[in-house]
Protein backbone atom coordinates (compact mmCIF):
# COMPACT_ATOMS: atom_id res chain seq x y z
CA UNK A 1 0.00 0.00 0.00
CA UNK A 2 1.40 3.72 -1.08
CA UNK A 3 1.45 5.87 1.94
CA UNK A 4 -0.93 8.56 1.55
CA UNK A 5 0.32 12.15 0.57
CA UNK A 6 1.01 15.05 3.03
CA UNK A 7 2.45 18.48 1.23
CA UNK A 8 4.10 20.67 3.48
CA UNK A 9 3.87 24.31 2.88
CA UNK A 10 6.20 26.59 4.63
CA UNK A 11 8.85 28.70 3.50
CA UNK A 12 11.55 28.31 5.93
CA UNK A 13 13.77 25.87 4.56
CA UNK A 14 15.02 24.04 7.86
CA UNK A 15 11.57 24.04 9.67
CA UNK A 16 10.34 22.41 6.48
CA UNK A 17 12.73 19.88 6.36
CA UNK A 18 12.23 19.14 10.51
CA UNK A 19 8.54 18.72 8.89
CA UNK A 20 9.16 16.38 6.43
CA UNK A 21 11.81 14.15 8.58
CA UNK A 22 8.93 14.03 11.09
CA UNK A 23 6.40 13.01 8.44
CA UNK A 24 8.15 10.84 6.17
CA UNK A 25 7.61 7.44 8.38
CA UNK A 26 3.58 8.03 7.98
CA UNK A 27 2.70 9.73 4.90
CA UNK A 28 4.98 10.58 1.46
CA UNK A 29 6.21 13.99 2.01
CA UNK A 30 6.30 16.75 -0.51
CA UNK A 31 7.81 20.02 0.28
CA UNK A 32 6.81 23.33 -0.50
CA UNK A 33 8.32 26.88 -0.25
CA UNK A 34 6.12 29.29 -1.61
CA UNK A 35 2.31 29.85 -1.76
CA UNK A 36 2.09 30.24 -5.43
CA UNK A 37 3.41 26.85 -6.25
CA UNK A 38 1.24 25.14 -3.64
CA UNK A 39 -1.60 26.60 -5.39
CA UNK A 40 -0.46 25.02 -8.55
CA UNK A 41 0.09 21.70 -6.98
CA UNK A 42 -2.83 21.46 -5.24
CA UNK A 43 -4.43 21.89 -8.46
CA UNK A 44 -3.06 18.34 -9.64
CA UNK A 45 -3.07 16.14 -6.46
CA UNK A 46 -5.23 15.64 -3.47
CA UNK A 47 -3.05 15.29 -0.68
CA UNK A 48 -4.23 13.22 2.67
CA UNK A 49 -2.78 16.51 4.62
CA UNK A 50 -1.89 19.60 4.54
CA UNK A 51 0.61 21.13 6.74
CA UNK A 52 0.37 25.14 6.06
CA UNK A 53 2.34 28.17 7.36
CA UNK A 54 -0.07 31.07 6.68
CA UNK A 55 2.87 33.65 5.78
CA UNK A 56 3.74 32.81 2.84
CA UNK A 57 5.82 34.36 -0.07
CA UNK A 58 3.08 34.58 -3.71
CA UNK A 59 0.00 33.52 -2.23
CA UNK A 60 -0.62 33.95 1.51
CA UNK A 61 -1.48 30.91 3.88
CA UNK A 62 -4.89 32.74 4.78
CA UNK A 63 -5.56 32.60 0.48
CA UNK A 64 -4.53 29.09 -0.01
CA UNK A 65 -6.69 28.00 2.90
CA UNK A 66 -9.86 29.87 1.43
CA UNK A 67 -9.03 28.28 -1.65
CA UNK A 68 -8.45 24.69 -0.46
CA UNK A 69 -11.78 25.06 1.53
CA UNK A 70 -13.43 25.92 -1.72
CA UNK A 71 -11.86 22.99 -3.78
CA UNK A 72 -14.65 20.09 -3.39
CA UNK A 73 -11.47 17.67 -4.77
CA UNK A 74 -9.99 18.69 -1.11
CA UNK A 75 -13.44 18.61 1.12
CA UNK A 76 -11.30 15.39 3.02
CA UNK A 77 -8.10 16.52 3.04
CA UNK A 78 -7.29 17.38 6.57
CA UNK A 79 -5.20 20.75 7.31
CA UNK A 80 -2.83 21.78 9.92
CA UNK A 81 -2.45 25.58 10.38
CA UNK A 82 1.22 25.77 11.81
CA UNK A 83 2.07 29.52 12.60
CA UNK A 84 3.69 31.58 15.40
CA UNK A 85 0.81 34.19 15.11
CA UNK A 86 -1.76 33.20 17.34
CA UNK A 87 -4.07 35.89 16.59
CA UNK A 88 -4.19 35.40 12.92
CA UNK A 89 -4.54 31.93 13.79
CA UNK A 90 -7.63 32.58 16.39
CA UNK A 91 -9.12 34.37 13.84
CA UNK A 92 -9.18 31.29 10.75
CA UNK A 93 -9.18 28.62 13.20
CA UNK A 94 -12.17 27.51 12.33
CA UNK A 95 -11.06 26.94 8.73
CA UNK A 96 -8.45 24.15 9.68
CA UNK A 97 -9.23 20.95 11.15
CA UNK A 98 -6.05 22.00 13.69
CA UNK A 99 -3.63 24.67 14.72
CA UNK A 100 -0.22 24.40 16.19
CA UNK A 101 1.76 26.94 17.31
CA UNK A 102 5.27 27.46 16.54
CA UNK A 103 7.94 26.53 18.05
CA UNK A 104 5.95 22.71 16.84
CA UNK A 105 7.28 20.13 19.06
CA UNK A 106 8.17 17.03 16.34
CA UNK A 107 6.53 14.52 18.96
CA UNK A 108 3.27 16.49 19.05
CA UNK A 109 3.14 16.63 15.42
CA UNK A 110 4.07 13.48 14.82
CA UNK A 111 1.19 11.78 17.32
CA UNK A 112 -1.11 13.82 15.80
CA UNK A 113 -0.22 12.97 12.20
CA UNK A 114 -0.29 9.37 12.97
CA UNK A 115 -3.76 9.32 14.09
CA UNK A 116 -4.84 10.98 10.60
CA UNK A 117 -2.83 8.59 8.26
Amino acid sequence: MTDPLAIIIEDDPQLSHIFCVTLQNDFHVEPILDGTEALIRLSQVIPRLILLDLNLPGVSGTDLLASIRSDARLKETTIILCTADNRQANAIQEQADYVLLKPVSPVQLRQLASRLR
